[in-house]
């Protein structure tokens, strides 16, 4: 069937991201108050994306973003460089003191019983100070593009990263592009500059130029405003499809340019062990992949993997169930690797996808 979009099939660039990078601070199971070394992981919710199409997918992708000129900075350049991502860089310079700075995201990874805990440092973040006319579109998407991307977490930093999101899908549109956005609705960065409400009107003016969503549920109850279940409702199950689906006209008659939502679906049996599935409404028809038992390493970035691979999925011209199912795969197969982008290869999340197991590869 039909995804109802037209993708191009030529393009300098497969994928262009546009969103902050950032970097993790991961004392693995260890909380912060008792550690005493960290690893560090370069991130941000649509670099992601871009990172994993280009290093396990092998397509050619981009991201347009801020970069301040300091060590950390050079840190975070290194390992876009080394995921295969070309960079769009609007510069700042670092006054050696406060910035503007290259955001932390401090994450441990929680253990059994204990969940993860997540806070931020993103004082002066260079992402942040993003405003239209920072990126020469016309440049930047000179050879054509195919795909364009962006999200909630980007959008929530500042007053006018919205703005420079809707500019990029405008431009990236009159190239023929697919525009995604994944609303990743994150509760402690709308609360800083106008809560919920804000984040609804803001996110709205966004989605309006919009063909493919990814959000849950909750997402899109505080991102978008959808009616919906009570979110912390402990009696339905978290792989319940009906949930999500019978959310989708709702959005849909708000937003009829949107043709493809889809989402994770993860039930949390402890920290290390979840049930993981994935649905999408694909123009009209309903698709649902499996369920698995995961044992997780490392949940960070598991949905970013699966919007990755169900895009390339896209991209390619698979069919819709298969496309669910390569971002079904890639996402399992991401929370078994440290930090937050992928570590797989194609081979093995296709061979996942079809119904592959952890038997050992001689």
């Amino acid at each position: 069937m039909s995804y109802g979009l037209s993708v191009r099939q030529d393009g300098a660039l497969d994928f262009l991201s546009l969103g902050a990078l950032v970097h993790r601070i991961d004392p693995g199971v260890i909380p912060f108050r008792k550690a005493v070394q960290c690893q560090i992981h370069v991130s941000g919710g649509e670099f992601n994306c871009a990172a994993n199409l280009a290093d396990c997918f092998g397509m050619h992708t981009g991201i347009a973003t801020a970069m301040s000129r300091y060590p950390i900075g050079d840190l975070i350049a290194e390992r876009v460089k080394a995921m295969g991502v070309r960079p769009f860089y609007k510069y700042f310079d670092h006054n050696g003191v406060n910035g503007p700075n290259m955001a932390a995201v401090y994450s441990d990874r929680g253990q059994g019983v204990r969940g993860p805990v997540v806070f931020y440092n993103r004082a002066n973040e260079a992402a942040a100070q993003l405003k239209p006319g920072d990126f020469d579109w016309d440049s930047i998407l000179s050879g054509g593009l195919r795909w364009f991307h962006s999200g909630g977490i980007f959008a929530a930093l500042s007053a006018t990263t919205s703005d420079v999101t809707i500019e990029g899908m405008k431009a990236a549109k009159a190239q023929g592009a697919v525009i995604s956005f994944d609303l990743n609705f994150r509760k402690k960065l709308w609360d800083i500059w106008g809560g919920e409400s804000r984040a609804v009107e803001v996110v709205r003016r966004i989605v309006s130029h919009v063909d493919v969503l990814v959000g849950n549920e909750e997402d899109l109850q505080k991102g978008l405003g959808i009616p919906g279940p009570e979110v912390e409702d402990k009696t339905k199950s978290k792989l319940d499809t009906s949930v999500f689906f019978d959310m989708i006209g709702k959005v849909t008659a708000l937003f009829p340019n949107v043709k493809i939502i889809a989402t994770t679906l993860r039930e949390v049996h402890h920290t290390n062990r979840h049930t993981w599935g994935a649905v999408a409404w694909i123009n009209g028809e309903h698709y649902a992949a499996p369920e698995c038992e995961l044992d997780v390493l490392d949940r960070v970035g598991g949905g970013d993997g699966f919007a990755s691979g169900l895009f390339y999925g896209i991209l390619t011209g698979r069919p819709p169930a298969e496309s669910l199912r390569l971002g079904w795969a890639h996402g399992a197969l991401l929370t078994t690797y440290p930090g937050d982008t992928t570590m797989a290869t194609l081979a093995e999340v296709e061979a996942f996808a079809k119904g592959g197991s952890a038997r050992i590869q001689r």
